[in-house]
């Protein structure tokens, strides 16, 4: 009764985290699979990269509910909404606290397997840059770490069940539309993020996907070819 209707996600946001859905698992397959499906793993891992450096953007120039300020999590906001005293719309702060470790263990994994191998025929496009043993390292740092992606990716699905079979909150539909009903002044439409910011975000992106693809590294000169002895 009452409530009103206020524009919650932008679309770049909601873009970003239908996208991401999509890249992670598509990585997840693709590493699963190995062999040549590895030349896959890593575009996918560049685009994830692209992602989290908009999203990065993103969250200082964004639209209101998609900037950091708005929804990082501070101890006192954790133990307000424990208490059920928080009264926000958007990220509640243990979803928050959710979203910045997805985050953080993404860029983790992003970063690690640019530096990884396989041992066979795949290596990350910065590999050169490092040595065989600490490639090694974090190639390996980088398969455990899938577990606690996991795992942490198993707790934000049931998180959304949980709010949306028991607190009758669907988090899904503001994702999808946008849109999102509160009481009244529990919030209001989210408002900045224009085309201006989105071209810098993107931008920015562009630059970290180039930088981490290694083209600009040199090109290694071919071997020379001994002349046949006669």
């Amino acid at each position: 009764m009452n409530r009103q209707r206020i524009r919650l996600w932008d679309l770049p946001t909601r873009l970003f985290h239908w996208l991401l859905v999509i890249l992670v698992l598509t990585s997840f397959i693709s590493g699963k699979i190995g062999g040549n499906a590895m030349d896959w793993h890593g575009k996918f891992g560049l685009a994830i990269l692209g992602l989290l450096t908009f999203r990065l953007v993103w969250g200082i120039v964004g639209s209101t509910y998609a900037r950091f300020a708005s929804f990082f999590p501070t101890p006192a906001s954790v133990l307000a909404y424990l208490r059920g005293q928080w009264r926000g719309v958007g990220h509640n702060p243990l979803g928050a606290l959710s979203v910045f470790s997805l985050l953080g263990l993404l860029a983790f994994q992003v970063a690690s397997g640019l530096f990884g191998n396989d041992d066979i025929a795949f290596r990350g496009p910065l590999h050169d840059l490092i040595g065989k043993d600490l490639s090694d390292r974090l190639t390996g740092l980088h398969k455990l770490s899938v577990n606690a992606l996991i795992a942490l990716v198993v707790l934000h699905l049931a998180a959304i069940f949980f709010y949306i079979r028991i607190r009758k909150n669907n988090l899904l539909k503001p994702m999808l539309t946008g849109w999102q009903d509160v009481e009244p002044g529990q919030g209001t439409s989210a408002t900045g993020g224009g085309p201006i910011a989105f071209v810098i975000a993107l931008l920015v992106a562009l630059a970290a996907v180039y930088a981490a693809s290694g083209a600009w590294l040199p090109t290694a000169p071919p071997a020379p070819v001994s002349a046949p002895g006669w």
